[in-house]
Protein backbone atom coordinates (compact mmCIF):
# COMPACT_ATOMS: atom_id res chain seq x y z
CA UNK A 1 0.00 0.00 0.00
CA UNK A 2 2.66 2.31 0.34
CA UNK A 3 3.69 1.93 -3.20
CA UNK A 4 0.09 3.67 -4.38
CA UNK A 5 1.17 6.80 -3.96
CA UNK A 6 4.48 6.35 -5.73
CA UNK A 7 2.44 5.36 -8.77
CA UNK A 8 -0.18 7.85 -8.42
CA UNK A 9 2.64 10.47 -8.32
CA UNK A 10 4.64 8.43 -12.00
CA UNK A 11 0.90 8.59 -13.53
CA UNK A 12 -0.04 12.29 -12.87
CA UNK A 13 3.46 13.18 -13.97
CA UNK A 14 2.92 11.49 -17.28
CA UNK A 15 -0.47 12.89 -17.56
CA UNK A 16 0.60 16.34 -16.70
CA UNK A 17 3.42 15.88 -19.56
CA UNK A 18 0.93 14.76 -22.42
CA UNK A 19 -0.98 17.82 -21.48
CA UNK A 20 2.03 20.24 -21.91
CA UNK A 21 3.23 18.40 -25.12
CA UNK A 22 -0.32 18.53 -26.63
CA UNK A 23 -0.70 21.96 -25.85
CA UNK A 24 2.52 23.02 -27.17
CA UNK A 25 2.53 20.71 -30.93
CA UNK A 26 -0.17 23.58 -32.59
CA UNK A 27 2.36 26.68 -31.85
CA UNK A 28 5.00 24.28 -33.04
CA UNK A 29 3.38 23.92 -36.27
CA UNK A 30 2.20 27.13 -36.67
CA UNK A 31 5.72 28.33 -36.43
CA UNK A 32 7.22 25.88 -38.62
CA UNK A 33 4.39 26.74 -41.63
CA UNK A 34 5.12 30.47 -41.52
CA UNK A 35 8.90 29.60 -41.82
CA UNK A 36 8.55 30.11 -45.84
CA UNK A 37 11.81 30.55 -47.77
CA UNK A 38 12.67 34.36 -48.84
CA UNK A 39 11.54 34.46 -52.73
CA UNK A 40 15.10 34.83 -55.20
CA UNK A 41 15.17 38.34 -56.54
CA UNK A 42 14.54 38.00 -60.47
CA UNK A 43 16.73 39.57 -62.98
CA UNK A 44 15.44 42.19 -64.78
CA UNK A 45 15.23 41.04 -68.68
CA UNK A 46 13.59 44.38 -69.88
CA UNK A 47 15.08 47.07 -72.22
CA UNK A 48 15.60 50.33 -71.51
CA UNK A 49 13.67 51.81 -73.50
CA UNK A 50 14.87 55.47 -72.38
CA UNK A 51 17.89 55.77 -74.82
CA UNK A 52 17.54 54.20 -77.88
CA UNK A 53 19.01 54.34 -81.80
CA UNK A 54 16.87 54.17 -84.54
CA UNK A 55 18.50 52.54 -87.80
CA UNK A 56 17.32 51.25 -91.44
CA UNK A 57 18.48 48.24 -93.34
CA UNK A 58 18.17 46.68 -96.77
CA UNK A 59 19.32 44.25 -99.27
CA UNK A 60 18.87 42.83 -102.60
CA UNK A 61 19.11 39.58 -104.02
CA UNK A 62 18.95 39.37 -107.37
CA UNK A 63 17.63 35.87 -108.76
CA UNK A 64 17.61 34.63 -112.59
CA UNK A 65 14.06 34.06 -113.12
CA UNK A 66 12.66 30.62 -113.36
CA UNK A 67 9.67 31.54 -115.02
CA UNK A 68 7.52 33.55 -117.64
CA UNK A 69 4.10 35.13 -118.22
CA UNK A 70 3.67 35.66 -121.81
CA UNK A 71 0.10 37.04 -123.14
CA UNK A 72 -0.32 36.79 -126.28
CA UNK A 73 -3.42 38.41 -128.44
CA UNK A 74 -5.27 37.45 -131.84
CA UNK A 75 -7.05 40.34 -133.58
CA UNK A 76 -9.97 39.39 -135.95
CA UNK A 77 -12.02 41.55 -138.17
CA UNK A 78 -15.17 40.39 -140.09
CA UNK A 79 -18.78 42.13 -141.71
CA UNK A 80 -20.70 40.39 -139.16
CA UNK A 81 -20.30 39.05 -135.34
CA UNK A 82 -20.63 35.24 -136.70
CA UNK A 83 -18.02 35.92 -139.13
CA UNK A 84 -15.30 37.70 -136.97
CA UNK A 85 -15.80 35.02 -133.94
CA UNK A 86 -15.18 32.05 -136.70
CA UNK A 87 -12.21 33.53 -138.08
CA UNK A 88 -10.83 34.81 -134.58
CA UNK A 89 -11.37 30.86 -132.91
CA UNK A 90 -10.24 29.35 -136.10
CA UNK A 91 -6.67 31.29 -135.67
CA UNK A 92 -6.64 31.15 -132.24
CA UNK A 93 -6.49 27.54 -132.52
CA UNK A 94 -3.95 27.36 -134.54
CA UNK A 95 -2.15 29.62 -131.90
CA UNK A 96 -2.66 27.66 -129.08
CA UNK A 97 -1.51 24.46 -131.25
CA UNK A 98 1.71 26.09 -131.77
CA UNK A 99 2.41 26.94 -128.21
CA UNK A 100 2.19 23.28 -127.37
CA UNK A 101 4.92 22.33 -130.21
CA UNK A 102 6.74 24.73 -127.98
CA UNK A 103 6.83 22.33 -125.08
CA UNK A 104 3.94 24.27 -123.46
CA UNK A 105 1.16 22.15 -121.21
CA UNK A 106 -2.42 22.75 -122.03
CA UNK A 107 -2.65 23.28 -118.06
CA UNK A 108 -0.12 26.47 -118.74
CA UNK A 109 -2.63 28.27 -121.27
CA UNK A 110 -5.45 30.52 -120.49
CA UNK A 111 -7.74 32.71 -122.03
CA UNK A 112 -7.21 36.04 -120.28
CA UNK A 113 -9.49 38.12 -122.45
CA UNK A 114 -12.02 38.00 -124.96
CA UNK A 115 -14.77 40.88 -126.88
CA UNK A 116 -16.18 41.38 -129.49
CA UNK A 117 -16.74 44.96 -130.57
CA UNK A 118 -18.34 47.09 -133.38
CA UNK A 119 -16.43 48.85 -136.12
CA UNK A 120 -17.56 52.32 -136.77
CA UNK A 121 -17.85 54.36 -140.10
CA UNK A 122 -16.24 57.31 -138.14
CA UNK A 123 -15.60 58.29 -134.62
CA UNK A 124 -19.07 60.27 -134.31
CA UNK A 125 -21.18 57.80 -136.35
CA UNK A 126 -23.27 55.32 -135.42
CA UNK A 127 -23.18 53.68 -138.95
CA UNK A 128 -21.36 50.07 -137.94
CA UNK A 129 -19.07 48.59 -141.08
CA UNK A 130 -17.71 45.59 -139.26
CA UNK A 131 -16.91 43.79 -136.21
CA UNK A 132 -13.77 43.01 -134.07
CA UNK A 133 -12.30 40.48 -132.18
CA UNK A 134 -9.81 40.75 -128.97
CA UNK A 135 -8.89 37.62 -127.99
CA UNK A 136 -5.48 37.41 -125.10
CA UNK A 137 -4.43 34.30 -124.05
CA UNK A 138 -2.33 33.52 -121.24
CA UNK A 139 0.74 31.15 -121.17
CA UNK A 140 3.21 30.10 -118.58
CA UNK A 141 6.63 29.32 -119.70
CA UNK A 142 8.60 26.71 -117.43
CA UNK A 143 11.46 26.55 -119.32
CA UNK A 144 12.00 29.90 -120.44
CA UNK A 145 15.05 29.99 -122.64
CA UNK A 146 12.44 28.56 -125.09
CA UNK A 147 10.58 32.28 -124.41
CA UNK A 148 11.21 33.59 -128.13
CA UNK A 149 10.44 29.99 -129.72
CA UNK A 150 6.93 30.07 -128.35
CA UNK A 151 6.63 33.66 -129.41
CA UNK A 152 8.12 33.24 -132.51
CA UNK A 153 5.94 29.45 -133.93
CA UNK A 154 2.58 32.16 -132.57
CA UNK A 155 2.82 34.97 -134.67
CA UNK A 156 3.83 32.01 -137.49
CA UNK A 157 0.50 31.02 -136.98
CA UNK A 158 -1.70 34.06 -136.92
CA UNK A 159 -1.25 35.73 -132.97
CA UNK A 160 -0.82 39.80 -133.81
CA UNK A 161 -0.18 40.98 -130.16
CA UNK A 162 2.48 40.62 -127.24
CA UNK A 163 -0.03 42.04 -124.43
CA UNK A 164 2.32 41.58 -121.61
CA UNK A 165 5.91 39.57 -121.00
CA UNK A 166 6.68 39.37 -117.19
CA UNK A 167 10.24 36.66 -115.80
CA UNK A 168 9.46 35.74 -112.81
CA UNK A 169 10.57 33.13 -109.94
CA UNK A 170 8.91 30.21 -108.68
CA UNK A 171 10.91 30.42 -105.03
CA UNK A 172 10.29 34.17 -104.02
CA UNK A 173 9.65 33.05 -100.76
CA UNK A 174 13.03 31.32 -100.13
CA UNK A 175 15.07 34.41 -101.52
CA UNK A 176 12.64 37.14 -99.57
CA UNK A 177 13.83 35.74 -96.67
CA UNK A 178 17.00 35.69 -97.73
CA UNK A 179 16.90 39.30 -98.27
CA UNK A 180 15.35 40.20 -94.95
CA UNK A 181 17.95 38.37 -92.57
CA UNK A 182 20.65 40.03 -94.82
CA UNK A 183 18.41 43.63 -94.14
CA UNK A 184 18.31 42.90 -90.56
CA UNK A 185 22.54 42.18 -90.29
CA UNK A 186 22.96 45.35 -91.68
CA UNK A 187 20.23 47.33 -89.54
CA UNK A 188 21.90 45.14 -86.43
CA UNK A 189 26.03 46.18 -87.74
CA UNK A 190 24.42 49.92 -87.93
CA UNK A 191 23.31 49.53 -84.63
CA UNK A 192 26.34 48.79 -82.62
CA UNK A 193 28.32 50.57 -85.27
CA UNK A 194 26.49 54.17 -84.05
CA UNK A 195 26.22 53.10 -80.48
CA UNK A 196 30.09 52.55 -80.17
CA UNK A 197 30.54 56.09 -82.06
CA UNK A 198 28.81 57.73 -79.39
CA UNK A 199 30.01 55.63 -76.17
CA UNK A 200 27.68 53.05 -75.59
CA UNK A 201 26.81 49.54 -77.16
CA UNK A 202 23.40 48.99 -78.93
CA UNK A 203 21.60 46.17 -76.27
CA UNK A 204 18.15 44.59 -77.29
CA UNK A 205 15.68 45.51 -80.10
CA UNK A 206 12.38 47.07 -78.92
CA UNK A 207 10.83 46.96 -83.05
CA UNK A 208 11.31 45.90 -86.03
CA UNK A 209 9.54 46.95 -89.03
CA UNK A 210 9.74 45.13 -92.62
CA UNK A 211 9.08 46.21 -96.41
CA UNK A 212 10.15 43.77 -98.79
CA UNK A 213 9.09 43.55 -102.89
CA UNK A 214 10.53 41.96 -106.12
CA UNK A 215 10.98 43.91 -108.97
CA UNK A 216 12.35 43.10 -112.58
CA UNK A 217 15.62 44.62 -113.26
CA UNK A 218 14.75 46.16 -116.37
CA UNK A 219 11.97 48.18 -114.96
CA UNK A 220 14.08 49.82 -111.88
CA UNK A 221 13.68 53.04 -112.46
CA UNK A 222 10.58 52.24 -111.53
CA UNK A 223 11.06 51.14 -108.26
CA UNK A 224 13.59 53.89 -106.36
CA UNK A 225 16.28 54.41 -109.58
CA UNK A 226 19.59 52.55 -110.18
CA UNK A 227 21.97 54.60 -107.56
CA UNK A 228 24.52 51.99 -106.35
CA UNK A 229 25.43 54.60 -103.58
CA UNK A 230 21.98 53.86 -101.83
CA UNK A 231 23.73 50.32 -100.92
CA UNK A 232 27.39 51.34 -99.59
CA UNK A 233 25.80 50.68 -95.85
CA UNK A 234 23.88 47.97 -96.88
CA UNK A 235 24.53 44.77 -98.65
CA UNK A 236 23.59 43.14 -102.50
CA UNK A 237 23.75 39.72 -103.61
CA UNK A 238 23.80 37.58 -106.72
CA UNK A 239 21.87 34.24 -106.39
CA UNK A 240 23.38 31.86 -109.10
CA UNK A 241 20.78 29.85 -110.52
CA UNK A 242 21.05 26.06 -109.86
CA UNK A 243 22.47 25.15 -113.44
CA UNK A 244 25.24 27.53 -113.32
CA UNK A 245 25.90 31.10 -115.06
CA UNK A 246 22.91 32.66 -116.93
CA UNK A 247 23.62 31.77 -120.58
CA UNK A 248 23.84 35.25 -122.37
CA UNK A 249 22.30 34.99 -126.41
CA UNK A 250 22.33 38.31 -127.61
CA UNK A 251 20.24 36.68 -130.70
CA UNK A 252 17.69 36.12 -129.08
CA UNK A 253 15.17 39.03 -128.47
CA UNK A 254 13.57 38.34 -124.98
CA UNK A 255 16.64 38.88 -122.80
CA UNK A 256 15.72 37.27 -119.05
CA UNK A 257 17.88 39.76 -117.10
CA UNK A 258 17.74 39.37 -113.32
CA UNK A 259 14.74 39.85 -110.63
CA UNK A 260 15.59 42.09 -107.65
CA UNK A 261 14.44 41.16 -104.75
CA UNK A 262 14.44 43.29 -102.19
CA UNK A 263 14.03 43.55 -98.38
CA UNK A 264 14.29 46.76 -96.07
CA UNK A 265 13.78 46.79 -92.06
CA UNK A 266 13.53 49.96 -89.54
CA UNK A 267 14.45 49.16 -86.23
CA UNK A 268 15.08 50.60 -83.40
CA UNK A 269 17.69 49.60 -80.63
CA UNK A 270 17.90 50.01 -76.62
CA UNK A 271 21.64 51.43 -75.84
CA UNK A 272 22.96 50.21 -72.50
Amino acid sequence: MKHIPTIVNIILAIVMLLILLTMGLPNFNAHAATQTPEPMQEQSNTCNNSRTVQVSGTAVVNVAPDRALVQLGVQSNGKTPKEVQVRNATTISKVIQAVKAAGVEAKDISTDYYVIEPLYEDYDSLSIKGYRTHNVISITMRDVDKTSTMIARAFEEGANQVVNLEFYTSELRKYRDQAREMAMKAASGKASALAQAAGADADCILTINENSWASFNGWNQWHGGTNQNVWTQNAVQNAEPAGGEIPIDRDDPVSMGQISIRAEVNATFALK
